[in-house]
């Protein structure tokens, strides 16, 4: 990156340690730290919107919509995470490619061949002939694809929970003063059950932060992944040869989860005392009692 860091084998002490923590590696370790926090920034919200349809979907009166709810919620939920994360991800990338073999590929034949799956070059997604970029951004869609469901499912549990606790007797005293069943789901069911589901889903952050070096099991280039080759002492970084670093790197990866962790249990516990003001539980008793 700089002039005097042409040659690594002819710097020694301050500048080679400059020269090693600027390196072309390094930049693309640090701009990893940006993919874990854009997949966390990206997935949360689709899982929470996924978990809250799939617990609308387990509550609805139409029985076929509420088994399709339920089975969703029961389904992910029974799946090791690990399998369904290397199941899916090969499962929805066939089929993509499936699909576009249909329209683009001549023949258009089956691709399964026995146990392998074979397309035409012209239905690989993303082409051969694509950049890195191009590869590393499809792998990425793939995974917040599935975190979403995967955590979607976990939240319409923690969200689903949060609706059953809030009080029938509100609900009916909202129907007897003639409010529709839409009204009274958007009026006073939804308000009030976020402060039931607020605990479950903030484990369920905590969760999905812990969850995001699976991002180096889907192919995805992460914080982990840099962390391994370049604390390794035989990888393919070898512009700067050196010894097994891989516990230093480890361990700025251990501090930086467990800052990101404290910063969000400060976050939820300000967030849990804004929804628990003025509610009858114990948040908001508590509360009442710290102002009187």
């Amino acid at each position: 990156m700089f002039e005097a860091c042409a040659d690594p084998k002819s710097i020694e002490g301050l500048t080679w340690a400059f020269c090693y923590l600027t390196s072309a590696k390094h930049v693309d370790f640090y701009w990893s730290f940006l993919t874990v926090l854009a997949l966390l920034a990206i997935t949360a919200p689709a899982a929470l919107g996924m978990g809250f349809m799939g617990a609308t979907a387990a509550r609805s009166h139409i029985a076929p919509v509420s088994w399709i709810g339920k089975l969703y919620i029961w389904m992910v939920r029974g799946i090791p995470d690990i399998i369904f994360f290397l199941f899916f991800v090969i499962a929805l990338d066939q089929g993509i490619e499936y699909l576009k073999n249909l329209f683009v590929c001549e023949d258009g034949a089956w691709p399964w061949q026995g146990l392998e799956f074979r397309v035409c070059q012209a239905a690989k997604v993303p082409l051969g002939s694509s950049s890195a970029v191009w590869h590393q951004a499809y792998g990425f869609g793939l995974a917040v694809i599935t975190f979403a469901i995967v955590f979607g499912a976990f939240a319409a549990n923690c969200i689903y929970g949060a609706m059953q606790a809030v009080p029938r007797a509100q609900l009916e005293t909202a129907e007897a003063y003639g409010m529709s069943r839409r009204q009274v789901f958007r009026r006073i069911l939804v308000p009030q059950m976020w402060v039931y589901a607020l605990p479950g889903l903030g484990n369920l952050w905590m969760i999905l932060i812990k969850a995001t070096p699976l991002l180096f099991l889907l192919g995805v280039k992460d914080i982990v992944y840099y962390a391994r080759e370049l604390g390794g002492s035989k990888t393919q970084a070898y512009e700067y040869p050196h010894g097994d670093w891989r516990l230093w790197y480890f361990l700025g990866l251990l501090v930086f989860y467990l800052v990101f962790t404290r910063i969000s249990e400060i976050g939820i516990a300000r967030l849990s005392a804004r929804l628990s003001h003025g509610q009858a539980t114990a948040g908001g008793e508590a509360l009442r009692r710290t102002a009187a």
